[in-house]
């Protein structure tokens, strides 16, 4: 009797157990990830009724689970919570895919992409040192990568005519963001670069009217140009497509983030992401857990 009636409380607790387990579906940005703890952290988006958004470490149950995880992924997933534990399951990359250009736009960049592919050099992958180059910012300075050693750099490339609000100008708002809440970083630890694709039209001077617009600092944010082929060649670096279309330009988006040693921390597609989840991309680079 006794033995059912211990066997009815174990049953019971376990009702409860997996009756408290929670489902939640969360989307966010990953900062790091340290396989050898089965962790990865992300800045995440609110969770409504659980959770506001913030930066935090998750735990997964498989190592396999953390494949393709990568520092500025765009991640989808499942996080179980029960009363004593949670976990992160069905992890999902999401690709970067416009759905604000024109359809037609779309696929003829990526037809002149596939054309162009064999003439263009690789784009660089998480991990690889970024090669040295040398351009000219917003007050006709020269700016050699090489210079910037010992700061952690992030990268961004528009073009000033472009007129879409979520593109260029967005991309370039989120670091006007990052230069408030990076204050006390900027030129000491962190540098900003925001290269235009349109060197011909985009002179120093036009730069630095556009710089304007977000009271950029031109110590430590950077507005770069420079001849054709040099730009095309930064540009390449990064995995950066554009091509003139009838005055404007049909181009991809990235953000990129370079620690200390000038090696390639991320490489973010597209702009689903927020200034505040990249500021806490570049906060992990900045403080490194050790």
């Amino acid at each position: 009797m006794r033995h059912l009636l211990g066997l009815a409380a174990l049953l019971f607790v376990a009702v409860q157990s997996s009756a408290a387990a929670k489902d939640y579906s969360v989307a966010g940005m990953v900062l790091t990830v340290d396989p050898s703890r089965n962790t990865f952290t992300a800045s995440i988006e609110a969770i409504p009724g659980f959770m506001a958004a913030m930066a935090m470490p998750f735990e997964v149950r498989q190592l396999k689970d953390l494949d393709g995880v990568v520092p500025g992924a765009a991640v989808t997933f499942t996080l179980v919570v029960d009363q004593k534990s949670s976990h992160a399951e069905r992890i999902r990359i999401v690709r970067y895919q416009s759905v604000e250009q024109d359809p037609l736009a779309v696929s003829r960049l990526k037809l002149l992409t596939n054309i162009a592919g064999a003439a263009r050099q690789k784009a660089l992958t998480i991990g690889q040192t970024v090669p040295d180059f040398r351009l000219v910012d917003q007050k006709r300075r020269p700016v050699a990568l090489s210079d910037l050693r010992g700061k952690v750099v992030a990268i961004n490339f528009v073009y000033t005519s472009c007129a879409l609000p979520g593109f260029c100008l967005r991309i370039a708002n989120n670091f006007g963001v990052l230069q408030k809440r990076f204050k006390a970083q900027l030129g000491r630890d962190l540098i900003l670069l925001t290269v235009t694709f349109d060197p011909v039209h985009d002179t120093p001077e036009v730069l630095d009217q556009y710089a304007r617009r977000w009271a950029a600092d031109a110590a430590t944010w950077h507005f770069l140009t420079g001849p054709v082929p040099d730009v095309q060649s930064v540009c390449q670096l990064f995995g950066v497509d554009f091509f003139p279309d009838e005055g404007l330009m049909n181009h991809s988006l990235h953000t990129a983030l370079l620690d200390r040693h000038g090696k390639m921390v991320a490489n973010i597609e597209g702009n689903r992401f927020t200034a505040d989840q990249l500021g806490d991309l570049i906060n992990a680079v900045l403080k490194p857990t050790p």
